[in-house]
């Protein structure tokens, strides 16, 4: 059975986590007291068994002296690709005043309305109206 993006974007993120903590030359253990983060759920985000919260994510960027966006990022919760997108996303998720649901519900309005702007693709098999075909 394939894996879901989610799944993935979880796997991914989790071993981006440890290569980082392991360059940083810091313990499991270590990382967790100093990002706030029980151990067992610092282990579990590693595993790719759990999705952390954008407030975590930013606990542990700033516990591993890496930024925050890179989590962000790998986590699939901002679009590598788009700067002025990239700073609409940061300032939703650095909102203290929102919830993490709040926060997520702002991020899915934001890309919902980008996606229904994007221009239709034309049908390369259509023809276009006022002109004959060749055939």
């Amino acid at each position: 059975m394939a894996k879901s993006k989610v799944t993935t974007a979880v796997e991914s993120l989790g071993d981006y986590l440890k290569d980082q903590r392991v360059s940083a030359q810091m313990t499991l253990r270590q990382l967790s007291e100093q990002a706030g983060v029980s151990n067992p759920y610092l282990s579990q985000i590693e595993r790719g068994l759990r999705r952390p919260s954008a407030d975590v994510l930013q606990a542990l960027a700033k516990a591993l002296r890496i930024s925050a966006e890179q989590l962000y990022v790998q986590a699939g919760i901002l679009n590598p690709d788009e700067d002025e997108v990239r700073s609409v996303e940061l300032a939703v998720l650095s909102d203290p005043g929102l919830t993490e649901r709040q926060k997520q519900s702002l991020l899915d309005i934001y890309q919902s309305f980008r996606a229904s702007n994007q221009p239709a693709k034309p049908e390369a098999s259509a023809p276009v109206k006022g002109t004959k075909s060749t055939k």
